[in-house]
């Protein structure tokens, strides 16, 4: 299938949730900015999530989606006000005289900014979502090869837009590398150091506490990383718990950092390991050493470059996604040993001879 799209002088990208799924959309951006240069191109965006893209070289701009307000409105039964708002976001949309809109999130909410944006060609996934004749082009979600990402990149190749290029990662400016690096300074952090993710807001996708504590063992005492758990404000009792598993060893950074100063962090380690989280996309995405933990979830088997790998043990019941089946006992994330995360991660910092 393909889909002529000419020259658009104006594009709008809607993925607005979540940390993870923006990251792992996030390379269409250098794909469409390489082959339309003189395009202005946005990207709808919840307000929580708008730091992650705001500054991005690829972008002219984000668009905030109040989803929330909305919610709220319809909640309270106040139609009048919601209606109103969705006049003023239609303005606003319109204001950009997109000639394409690529839906990147393809649910019944996605497609309605979409026809709400006014787009002469506007291109969605396909889902069990009703389309309503919002779009003006459905289509699937390409061949099932479990690489990051590849979805969106079907989607532009259908387009007929030029392919990634090697280089091509996510942008970080200097001022978040700083303040990176100052965070890191005032934890302490003076060496090589590996970030820890285990926190999302799903249990089904949790590893047990006492297995994260001996991998972060074997991390500073065998292969002289300091181990980081990384994480938001929520997430430190359960770091602590793991601390304290440690013998108090480790750094715990969660809340110390906003979003892109965590992803400058990520960056700069030697290794991450991490469950389905953004933190474990980001490492993916910037081509940085990672192991990702998969098990009720596994958005993708492979990444770009050789310096990544994901652990899954598929089961009959995996991956149940939101719908678990097995009593909260998760059997697909405890078939993840701690031996084998550690042996890939002497392998991915050299150091399995």
């Amino acid at each position: 299938m393909r889909i002529q799209c000419g020259q658009p002088e104006s594009i709008i990208v809607i993925r607005p949730s979540a940390i993870g799924d923006i990251v792992m959309a996030s390379p269409m951006l250098p794909r469409l900015r390489g082959t339309f240069p003189q395009a202005r191109i946005y990207w709808v965006v919840e307000p929580a999530m708008a730091d992650l893209l705001s500054h991005h070289p690829d972008l002219d701009g984000v668009i905030l989606w109040p989803k929330q307000e909305w919610s709220r409105l319809l909640r309270k039964g106040r139609f009048a006000n919601f209606v109103r708002m969705v006049r003023s976001f239609r303005a606003t949309l319109a204001e950009k005289r997109p000639q394409l809109v690529l839906d990147a999130q393809g649910l019944l909410r996605s497609r309605f900014l979409s026809r709400l944006s006014g787009a002469p060609l506007r291109v969605g996934f396909n889902s069990k979502e009703p389309h309503l004749g919002l779009m003006t082009h459905i289509i699937d979600r390409g061949p099932s090869t479990k690489h990051l990402g590849s979805e969106y990149h079907y989607m532009l190749d259908v387009l007929g837009i030029q392919p990634q290029r090697p280089e091509d990662v996510f942008p970080l400016g200097e001022d978040v590398i700083e303040r990176a690096r100052s965070l890191l300074r005032r934890e302490g952090v003076g060496g090589p150091y590996g970030v820890l993710a285990p926190f999302t807001t799903r249990p089904q996708k949790h590893w047990p506490e006492d297995r994260w504590a001996r991998v972060a063992d074997v991390l500073r005492d065998d292969l002289a990383i300091e181990p980081i758990f990384l994480g938001g404000p929520r997430d430190q009792s359960s770091a602590k718990r793991i601390r304290n598993l440690c013998g108090g060893r480790v750094h715990v950074m969660c809340g110390k950092s906003n979003l892109l100063e965590s992803f400058a962090i990520v960056s700069g380690a030697s290794l991450t390991i991490g469950v389905d989280t953004g933190l474990t996309h980001m490492a993916m995405v910037q081509r940085r050493p990672a192991i990702a933990l998969f098990g009720a979830t596994c958005p993708y088997l492979f990444a770009d470059g050789n310096q990544h790998r994901v652990l899954y043990h598929p089961l009959p019941c995996s991956p149940c996604k939101r719908s678990p089946v097995c009593d909260s006992n998760y059997p697909c994330m405890k078939a993840i040993t701690v031996e084998e995360v550690i042996q890939t991660a002497k392998v991915l910092v050299g150091t399995d001879g």
